[in-house]
């Protein structure tokens, strides 16, 4: 059993109990959340969580020798609170049993640690709100994409895709056919021929994507390849940006409607006469993620 501070937790292979004991007396234990769930009980003094692996949006990451899952408690805040909200890591790691190897792939969700961060791309249910739960898609209707990163002691970073493209392999090749969907540094180069878009965001860390399902792979298994920007929210410019094409508008930037025209150059291309290296570290960190397969079939045939 581990403890951090006021934190105490029981990891079990598949489970993990939380206890979290309050010593403010203005706090709410109730306003506890592990992740996306409530609290299993609570008293005036502790909140307890006893849940799965497999719930709550635990993210599992794989490293080396070992098999983590990670995850976030948060403390929100009421309407009449004067408490401060929080956000405490929660870390479960087991040594790696020598006959377990990771699935080549997994269809619905793409997870992967670089440092501090953990980058996490899936596939989600209409409302965002949760994992798909199923990965055939009709094709004109929308395939909920999410990519997020997890920061655990690192400044706040905006999440960015800088590029995206559908395959019919897991691995890209120089003579793979691809699919072009996000290029040019962030441009969503697919929305210029459809009703693909970038939701309005909800957090820095997250990028909500509904992409029209499309012909390309048609029936196939289809991987879809992104490359994942983790960047300091005040260091926009024309190779770091989330654009989409509104029909009648034209190219808009996600985040700043009034800063559109850092997407001008998404119909040419978005080169900087400054070079800030990824690798620096000093900006952001980058990640590349693949998601699939999934499968786009035409009802009407």
């Amino acid at each position: 059993m581990l403890v951090y501070a006021d934190m105490k937790l029981d990891c079990r292979p598949d489970s993990v109990t939380v206890v979290w004991t309050e010593g403010r007396s203005q706090a709410d234990p109730s306003l506890f959340r592990l992740g996306s769930c409530f609290p299993t009980s609570f008293s005036a003094t502790q909140a307890v969580f006893r849940v799965d692996f497999d719930d709550c949006s635990f993210r599992r990451l794989v490293t080396g020798d070992y098999l983590m899952y990670t995850n976030d408690l948060t403390y929100g805040l009421s309407s009449d609170s004067q408490s401060v909200a929080s956000t405490h890591p929660v870390v479960c790691a087991f040594k790696r049993p020598k006959d377990w190897f990771p699935v080549i792939y997994d269809p619905v969700f793409s997870t992967h640690g670089v440092g501090h961060l953990v980058f996490h791309l899936g596939l989600m249910n209409d409302d965002f709100s949760g994992p798909a739960e199923s990965t055939t898609f009709a094709l004109g209707s929308f395939i909920p994409i999410m990519a997020s990163v997890s920061q655990k002691t690192h400044q706040p970073l905006l999440l960015l895709l800088e590029e995206c493209v559908a395959a019919t392999t897991q691995e890209l090749k120089p003579e793979s056919p691809v699919y072009p969907i996000i290029a040019n540094k962030g441009c969503l180069v697919d929305s210029r021929m459809s009703h693909s878009k970038f939701e309005p965001r909800q957090k820095l860390s997250e990028l909500q994507l509904s992409l029209q399902a499309f012909r390309f792979g048609l029936g196939e298994e289809v991987f879809i390849h992104c490359k994942l920007v983790a960047w300091d929210p005040n260091g926009l410019d024309i190779t770091k940006k989330a654009c989409h094409y509104v029909k009648e508008h034209g190219w808009e930037l996600l985040d700043n409607y009034a800063y559109s025209t850092l997407c001008d150059c998404c119909d040419s291309d978005c080169k900087s006469r400054r070079t800030r290296s990824l690798d620096s570290g000093r900006l952001g960190v980058a990640q590349k993620a693949v998601l699939g397969p999934l499968t786009i079939i035409d009802e009407t045939s």
